[in-house]
């Protein structure tokens, strides 16, 4: 046998070599693939521009701004003339006429009394407290005991009423509230069954409760009043016995009231031209307007708001948390980072036209080298839209649109199809936009701008081939190029 067929027997090739070293098949084939796919990918991931998308959304600039105002009202604490038990006929934050029974005070335990009402009297009594049932919230379960006054004060009310005489009802102590009280007891005499009776001087706001600024106005305020830490309440309601000149409830008189709110020097200057303000109360969600200016305590500013309404809302509340409604431009709100400006050729609407596969174009003529005059029709894209001012001569003069420069140069003959009218396009425009991507590639959409700040921008949204609400645009537009799939 030849040396050299010894050889090859002996000695494996370099295949065989390659496979022993690396373990080549096909399952180390298919990862070395994907290790290079991996790897590619890599390197293409951190040499790309990073675009980062904004989802477009609608609302004011920025949010309004949130105060805690101090309340002053015309209000009065009454006190105690005699000693003895005590028994409530009014609600609190109920309004009550002159002469309606607030409470009443007898020199022993107040016994259970019973009383004749008419069934009208009766379906009453039914229906409101039907109505506090309805309403009732057990968060709030001292309502019960403002009720409980109110419908002991209706009862009293009825119980003086000539011709009373069908049922018998207790008016001892029922817990049950929340109708108004604009007629409380009005009584003809100062007692009634054992009890000496407490009548309201004039119409106002009962309530049970003092806080040392019954006698506050702007005149005698101070920068500690507006400290909430050292605020306190004290609640009159005594399930007991008073003593005379004990206080016993405060009467709030006007409905006109006032909020005092403190402004930092930007605030201040902020306001400083308004004479009106719009208030959200936090509490219950409730608007309404108010005479505004600025005045000085201690030599800081304060913000004064006047109301003629809406005060039995509040009548309660010495410190309230509202919100000054100022920032009223709303439109959609987005970065200003992702506004960009981009040049168009302006045309007449006149000019713009539909070809048979309902494509918008314009129709553009040209001569050949032969003298021959053509018409071919080139597709455009609108991005705008102006309307022109209406003439007397012509009322409806039309538009003019924005179309894109990249099917078109300057010095192009626009045809109207209509009468031939020529138009050479050379008049440029600017526009301001956003790039959408919503279809994974960017598109230019005009923007109209409202408002602005530091950040933001709110642009309108009835802007004819502008954005909507949700659509996706770039935030950092100047990293864009139109012609890339972004994703």
């Amino acid at each position: 046998m030849p040396d050299n067929q010894k050889n090859s027997g002996n000695h494996p090739g370099s295949l065989s070599k390659i496979r022993k070293i690396f373990g080549l098949n096909i399952g180390t084939m298919l990862f070395g693939c994907l290790l290079i796919y991996m790897l590619f990918s890599a390197v293409l991931y951190l040499t790309s521009t990073n675009i980062e998308s904004y989802l477009v959304i609608s609302g004011p600039l920025s949010r309004n701004e949130t105060y805690t105002g101090l309340a002053l009202r015309e209000e009065s604490v009454h006190q105690a003339e005699t000693s003895g038990y005590v028994s409530y006929y009014a609600r609190e934050g109920s309004k009550i006429n002159a002469s309606g029974a607030v409470y009443g005070i007898s020199s022993t335990q107040p016994s259970e009394t019973t009383s004749e009402l008419s069934a009208e009297q009766l379906s009453q009594i039914r229906s409101n407290m039907l109505s506090f049932s309805k309403g009732f919230n057990s968060s709030r379960f001292n309502s019960t005991y403002s009720f409980k006054y109110e419908l002991e004060g209706d009862i009293l009310q009825y119980a003086q009423t000539p011709g009373s005489s069908t049922a018998t009802v207790s008016s001892a102590s029922s817990d049950s509230s929340d109708e108004s009280a604009d007629s409380v007891p009005a009584v003809s005499t100062a007692s009634y069954a054992g009890q000496t009776l407490s009548k309201a001087d004039t119409d106002g706001i009962v309530l049970y409760s003092v806080d040392g600024y019954e006698g506050k106005s702007l005149e005698n305020l101070t920068a500690e009043d507006f400290d909430q830490t050292a605020y306190h309440e004290t609640d009159l309601k005594n399930q007991g016995t008073v003593n005379a000149g004990d206080n016993m409830y405060t009467l709030v008189t006007d409905e006109r009231w006032s909020l005092l709110i403190p402004l930092s020097g930007k605030q201040a200057a902020k306001l400083k031209d308004r004479t009106s303000v719009r208030v959200k109360f936090m509490k219950d969600g409730m608007t309404q307007s108010g005479d505004f200016s600025i005045v000085e305590i201690d030599k800081a500013k304060y913000g004064k708001i006047d109301f003629n309404k809406g005060l039995i809302r509040y009548a309660a509340d010495r410190f309230l948390e509202i919100e000054l409604v100022t920032n009223t431009v709303t439109g959609l709100k987005i970065p200003l980072s992702s506004i960009v400006t981009k040049e168009f050729y302006k045309i007449p609407s006149a000019y713009l036209t539909v070809n048979k596969d309902q494509e918008s174009g314009i129709m553009i003529q040209s001569t050949d080298k032969n003298g021959n005059t053509t018409q071919k029709f080139v597709k455009a894209t609108v991005y705008g839209e102006d309307e022109l001012e209406s003439t007397e001569e012509e009322e409806s003069p039309g538009s003019i649109y924005y179309i894109d420069m990249s099917n078109f140069k300057e010095g192009d003959v626009a045809v109207d199809t209509e009468n031939q009218s020529k138009y050479v396009i050379r008049e440029v425009g600017v526009l301001e936009g956003t790039y959408c991507i919503n279809q994974g590639y960017a598109v230019f959409r005009r923007i109209q701008i409202l408002d602005q700040n530091e950040e933001y921008a709110v642009i309108s949204r009835e802007t004819r081939y502008g954005l909507s609400r949700y659509d996706h645009i770039v935030r950092n537009a100047d990293k864009v190029d139109e012609q890339e799939i972004l994703y």
